[in-house]
């Protein structure tokens, strides 16, 4: 909103090259509103927006730019410029920018960094991708428990303007190992003589290096914590990761779900900075799938074809069935997939699952079923010409939607259990991933029940 009424002054001071003026301008304009000004405006003028602020703003502003545009300004940056920016960087931003880096700009960053930021950086690099290690950073505040909390309060004064959040302050032993974690409101009320020992309780919970983000954004969400600290395989404090930081990687786990689920590839880059050749190679292959898929239906239905030429009537009702099972799969597929994503539900919780949504499947089949029955019967005695079949093709009509949504629910339910046991994400199981199933065997169903009911009455 800020960003929205300053922009006008904004580009109007650039036009006559006030830079003085601009510069006063934007002395109070908050990082993130600076940002989304910059982001419309050619990356050469922009470098000259970033002489005229402070160097730990320019660091703040950098982080809040698309990954692409930062790209570009990263080009035309000068070493000095680069050097500024890096520094002042959280370790994780950095981190989070070489890893979208091209090659030739990867290098000129890290050189651009002092020999202790590119140990730091290459030692974060070393987790594997989507890790916790890569998400954390290093600037934190720890002590030891044999410590005052007069000491403690010291230290904290003297290392905290450094670290990204004193809200918690770590407890270490001799060997660096986490013993404890306590919030500042406790340094703050205790007597400064007491030692840090008796205020530990050791109840606290930390990360691991080496596991997935999606773990840590349950444990931030479990927990209400605005802070965890990360510890490797030995139990040793190597760094924390804050909440803002998790916000992020939970928006990008749900765009990654909503893209799997609407049956294509999670993309790398947000919407606007993914160019076509990229968008449709992750959509082709889902397509081709899906459509080989309907190739299936297809077939299913020559199967029937000598029933279709003889109650051709039958094949009206073709959509009406596929569709109501595969809506009905879909919403099974998605309350399930959610579920297991939140941790409401667990692989061991199968059974429990099986049996709600057969319970639940079979009362939606009932109430569709006579709904479709009713209206089925109505329609054909409607129709001139009637054959005289009218109630037996509407009890087909209404068993086949019993059916084919009693499928559709159960298939919808345990194909995300299926995926995650064998390893794969239960988004795969998407909508129209389970439409398709449901497509299928929705014909076999429907055919299955006309053979049986119409047997003898049509020729």
């Amino acid at each position: 909103m800020i960003a929205h009424l300053l922009k006008p002054e904004f580009e109007e001071l650039i036009d006559q090259k006030d830079w003085v003026s601009l510069k006063e301008a934007l002395s109070d304009v908050p990082s993130v509103d600076l940002a989304e000004l910059l982001e419309d405006i050619d990356p050469s003028t922009a470098v000259v927006v970033f002489r005229l602020i402070k160097k730990t703003q320019a660091s703040e502003v950098f982080a809040y730019l698309s990954s692409t545009y930062g790209q570009e300004l990263l080009e035309v940056f000068s070493k000095r410029q680069m050097a500024d920016v890096m520094s002042n960087l959280e370790p994780d931003d950095r981190v989070a920018l070489l890893e979208e880096l091209p090659g030739h700009l990867t290098q000129r960053v890290l050189n651009s960094m002092s020999s202790e930021d590119q140990v730091e950086v290459k030692k974060l690099l070393g987790y594997p991708e989507e890790s916790i290690g890569r998400l954390m950073t290093t600037n934190y505040v720890r002590i030891k428990k044999d410590w005052t909390v007069e000491r403690s309060l010291e230290h904290i004064r003297q290392y905290g303007h450094s670290a990204e959040t004193v809200n918690v302050i770590y407890v270490v032993d001799e060997q660096e190992r986490l013993i404890d974690d306590l919030r500042i409101n406790q340094f703050i009320l205790s007597n400064p003589t007491q030692l840090i020992q008796e205020l530990m309780d050791h109840q606290f919970t930390a990360l691991s290096a080496f596991e997935d983000q999606e773990e840590a954004v349950r444990m931030f969400s479990k927990y209400d914590r605005i802070a965890l600290p990360v510890v490797d395989s030995d139990g040793i404090l190597v760094g924390i990761v804050t909440v803002d930081d998790i916000i992020d990687v939970a928006e990008e786990e749900t765009t990654e779900d909503m893209q799997l689920m609407a049956g294509m590839n999670a993309l790398e880059r947000v919407y606007s900075e993914t160019s076509i050749f990229m968008m449709v190679r992750k959509r082709i292959g889902w397509l081709l799938i899906l459509f080989l898929g309907q190739m299936l239906t297809v077939t299913a239905m020559a199967a029937y074809n000598s029933m279709l030429a003889a109650a051709a009537m039958l094949a009206f009702f073709i959509p009406m069935i596929i569709s109501s099972g595969g809506n009905s799969g879909s919403q099974a597929a998605t309350l399930i997939i959610r579920a297991l994503s939140t941790d409401d539900i667990t692989l061991i919780d199968w059974k429990r699952v099986f049996t709600r949504e057969l319970l639940s499947g079979a009362i939606l089949g009932v109430m569709v079923g006579l709904m479709g029955f009713g209206i089925t019967y109505a329609w054909i005695e409607l129709q001139p010409g009637d054959i005289g079949l009218s109630f037996m093709q509407a009890l087909t009509v209404g068993c086949s939607l019993f059916g084919v949504i009693l499928f559709g629910n159960l298939s919808g339910s345990m194909l995300p259990f299926i995926m995650s046991k064998v390893g794969l994400d239960p988004a795969v199981t998407s909508a129209p991933f389970v439409a398709t199933l449901v497509d299928v065997t929705g014909i076999i169903i429907y055919f299955s029940i006309a053979m049986f009911l119409l047997r003898g009455l049509i020729s």
